[in-house]
C-alpha cells in the first residue's frame, strides 16, 4: 500500500507538471532541461555497466543517445509552443496515447495473464500487449471530434493510435532489454514508486517523434 501510494502521489505530480508545461514557456523549457541531463545520466549508467570492456562501443552509444535526446526535446518543445491549439492537442493525444498504452498493458496484464510476451520483460504479456493497442482507441472518437476538420476520416486517426502505440511498446522492450543487460531493476531512483525518469518516459521517446511524423503525413496526404 506505502509504495501504491507512492506512485500515485508521484504519478499526480508529473501529470501536474505535464499540465504546467502546456501554460508556461519557461516552465516547458527548464522542465526539458532536466528531462534531458538526467535521462542521459540514465542511460550512461546502463551503457556502462552493459559495455564494460568496450569504450569505443560505450562512447559511441552514449553519444548517440545524447543526441537523440536532445532532438526529442526539441522536437516537443517545437509542438507544444505552437501558437495554433491543434498543434497543441496534437501533442496531448500523442502523450495520452502512450500513457494509456502503459495503462492498458497493466490492466489487461494483470486481469488475464497468460503467456509471456517475450524473454527481454518477463512481467509483459501477449494480453498486455493486446490491452496497449485496446485501450488507446478510446481516445480516437474523442480527438477526432475536437479536429474534425484536420482528418479525412476517424481511421486515419485510428491508424496512427495503433502506430503510436505500437513504437510505445518497442521503445519500452528497448529500455527492458537494457536493464536486463545491466541487470538492474530501475533506470534511477529519481522518482517514487517508479524508479527513473527513462524509467517513465522510455515507450514516449520513440513513440512521440514517431506519432509527430506521421501526423504531418497524414496532413499532407
Amino acid at each position: 500500500m506505502k509504495e501504491l501510494t507512492k506512485r500515485i502521489l508521484t504519478s499526480l505530480f508529473l501529470l501536474g507538471l505535464f499540465a504546467l508545461t502546456f501554460l508556461n514557456k519557461y516552465i516547458l523549457i527548464f522542465s526539458l532541461i532536466l528531462l534531458t541531463i538526467v535521462t542521459w545520466i540514465e542511460f550512461n549508467k546502463l551503457t556502462s555497466k552493459i559495455f564494460i570492456k568496450n569504450n569505443l562501443l560505450k562512447l559511441l552509444t552514449q553519444t548517440s543517445s545524447l543526441l537523440y535526446i536532445c532532438l526529442f526535446s526539441l522536437l516537443i518543445s517545437e509542438g507544444i509552443s505552437q501558437s495554433e491549439p491543434s498543434y497543441k492537442l496534437n501533442m496531448i493525444y500523442l502523450f495520452s496515447i502512450c500513457i494509456i498504452s502503459d495503462i492498458g498493458g497493466f490492466i489487461f496484464g494483470k486481469t488475464f495473464k497468460g503467456k509471456k510476451l517475450t524473454k527481454i520483460s518477463p512481467n509483459k504479456t501477449i494480453a498486455g500487449s493486446v490491452g496497449s493497442f485496446i485501450l488507446p482507441i478510446i481516445l480516437v472518437p474523442i480527438f477526432y471530434q475536437l479536429l474534425p476538420d484536420r482528418f479525412q476520416n476517424i481511421y486515419e486517426l485510428l491508424l496512427l493510435s495503433v502506430i503510436v502505440s505500437f513504437f510505445c511498446q518497442i521503445g519500452d522492450l528497448f529500455i527492458s532489454y537494457l536493464k536486463r543487460k545491466a541487470k538492474v531493476k530501475d533506470t534511477g531512483k529519481i522518482l517514487p514508486g517508479h524508479g527513473g525518469i527513462l524509467d517513465r518516459i522510455d515507450g514516449i521517446l520513440l513513440a512521440v517523434p514517431i506519432g509527430m511524423i506521421l501526423w504531418e503525413i497524414i496532413l499532407v496526404t
